[in-house]
């Protein structure tokens, strides 16, 4: 078994090593408004540097926050669709930095 590089955990206590992608849609979408309200991702680590997490909304839908402090990144949206908010998540998630794993190379071929 590989290196963990990042932990999903909802509110309820769920979590997931690594999640994929099909692993977020259903952590998101046993979200409620009373007693599982949120998801964390962020890296296995003492002091992340990156999270993401997803709230339920009193309202209907989801706030997603994204920040990345190496990046100066700080994002706030809100979305309906955990389809789109999954792959999203799973896409940027992807692009951060994970001491620790193999660089990922690009070809042109």
């Amino acid at each position: 078994m590989g290196a963990t590089y990042y932990r999903a955990e909802s509110e309820s206590g769920d979590h997931i090593e690594d999640p994929s992608e099909d692993a977020l849609f259903m952590l998101i979408d046993d979200l409620n408004d009373s007693d599982n309200t949120f998801v964390v991702i962020q890296p296995d680590e003492d002091d992340p540097v990156w999270f993401t997490s997803v709230a339920a909304l009193d309202e209907g839908g989801y706030e997603v926050v994204r920040r990345d402090t190496t990046r100066h990144e700080h994002d706030v949206a809100t979305e309906t669709s955990i389809n789109h908010i999954a792959r999203d998540l799973t896409i940027w998630m992807a692009a951060r930095d994970f001491p620790g794993r193999p660089t990922q190379h690009t070809s042109n071929f």
